[in-house]
């Protein structure tokens, strides 16, 4: 089983394919390790430990836990995610800037006339914003956040076209040309810039909704171009918040919103709305059954305090930076708190002298229960920040102190 990749309306049918193959030689190779481990051992071997059951990559400082993995097949689609994270961007001189965090919006909400479903008022309210963007052989969806013609899609909807993508309002609208102002792959947000003067007269920008604020259960709208479709609307609920995805660069995304409104390949970067119109997240990942690349009900959204936070950098070309620990934890462990894997060499918590096996329970006052814990603790911290971290270590307890580092670019 895999964790949601990241698709547009691309290749989406052969990489179905290579995926379902992919499963298949997986399992065969796992009934045939089973095969072995259940064989006795040689009288002369000592058995191996069992191996960590961290599952598929997710931040550089820890891995998805092995269950989550488990419920996930392949994956359809859209692709991303972003959590509630504190993030920096690198200003000219290579120190850390701090630009603002866009407000949520506070506007009048949108409100359904009378005879009119929620569905209708909020695809005639956002609807006009959401555009198509064509990046090298594949598209996904995008919206205008503000006046200055600034879009918010995916990083892995524009990664394959350079620094320029075609973006579209409408089957009937001109093709524009889009720069591609920044990516943030840990995010997977991405920030394209069209002439102002080319947006369609009388198109209002979507506004960013306070995405804590989000209950299971509430009622949601997807807005994009599914295979293509210009525009689809969709209905579904809040399935779940604070889920975790895998980023683009194998990083772990927290916070993530999963709704069971249909979303399909295309759909990548386009608006998650409620029932007000407000956008509450970016659709970015779905996960399916088996070999087919369609919804069933499983996809997941970027929060839009997410999109808060980082944009006002992605709007100035910055990169942005996060705080990276440095190394895997293990889901499969049943332990009160997040049970260290392994350690990267080199890194933060080599230097401090974390270890594996070490179970950390408290970083500065964050409770840890759990390995997604850790990964909400970090993130909500800056590379260079100085924090103490509980651990306990052979059954006695220990306090380390560590200097977070600065996230690389791709898990180690």
């Amino acid at each position: 089983m895999t964790s949601p990749k990241h698709l547009w309306s691309g290749d989406w049918r052969a990489e179905a394919e290579a995926e379902a193959r992919r499963r298949r030689e997986r399992a065969e190779e796992q009934a045939r390790a089973e095969a072995e481990r259940a064989a006795p051992p040689d009288a002369d071997e000592t058995p191996a430990a069992a191996p960590s059951a961290a599952a598929p990559a997710a931040p550089g400082w820890m891995r998805r836990p092995a269950a989550v993995t488990a419920v996930i097949a392949a994956v359809a689609l859209l692709a991303g995610a972003g959590g509630a994270v504190l993030t920096r961007t690198l200003d000219e001189n290579g120190g850390v800037a701090r630009p603002a965090a866009l407000p949520a919006q506070t506007d009048k909400p949108v409100q359904a006339k009378r005879g009119q479903s929620v569905a209708a008022a909020v695809w005639a309210h956002a609807g006009p914003a959401v555009v198509s963007i064509r990046a090298g052989s594949g598209s996904g969806t995008g919206f205008l956040v503000d006046d200055e013609g600034t879009i918010v899609t995916n990083s892995h909807v524009v990664q394959q076209g350079g620094r320029a993508v075609q973006v579209r309002f409408g089957d009937n609208g001109r093709i524009l040309r889009g720069e591609v102002l920044a990516t943030d792959p840990s995010s997977d947000l991405a920030a394209v810039r069209i002439d102002p003067d080319e947006i369609p007269k009388g198109t209002k920008p979507l506004g960013l909704a306070d995405s804590d604020q989000v209950q299971v259960g509430d009622t949601v709208i997807a807005i994009g171009n599914p295979f293509g479709l210009d525009r689809t609307v969709t209905q579904g609920i809040v399935s779940s918040v604070g889920r975790s995805i895998q980023a683009p660069n194998q990083f772990q995304i927290d916070g993530v919103i999963q709704t069971d409104a249909a979303i399909n390949p295309g759909n990548s970067g386009g608006p998650l709305l409620d029932q007000h119109g407000r956008v509450i997240g970016v659709n970015s990942q779905i996960a399916t059954s088996g070999a087919s690349a369609g919804n069933v009900g499983i996809g997941f959204a970027v929060p839009s305090n997410t999109v808060r936070r980082i944009l006002p950098g992605l709007k100035q070309g910055k990169d942005i930076v996060y705080a990276w620990l440095g190394v895997e934890t293990d889901g499969s462990a049943m332990v009160q708190g997040a049970a260290i894997a392994t350690v990267v060499a080199g890194g933060p918590a080599e230097r401090a002298g974390l270890e594996a096996g070490d179970i950390v329970t408290r970083i500065g006052r964050d409770r840890i229960d759990d390995p997604t814990d850790l990964s909400a603790s970090i993130n909500r911290r800056a590379p260079g920040d100085k924090v103490e971290i509980e651990v306990i270590r052979g059954g006695a307890r220990q306090q380390i102190e560590v200097t977070l580092g600065k996230r690389p670019a791709r898990v180690p």
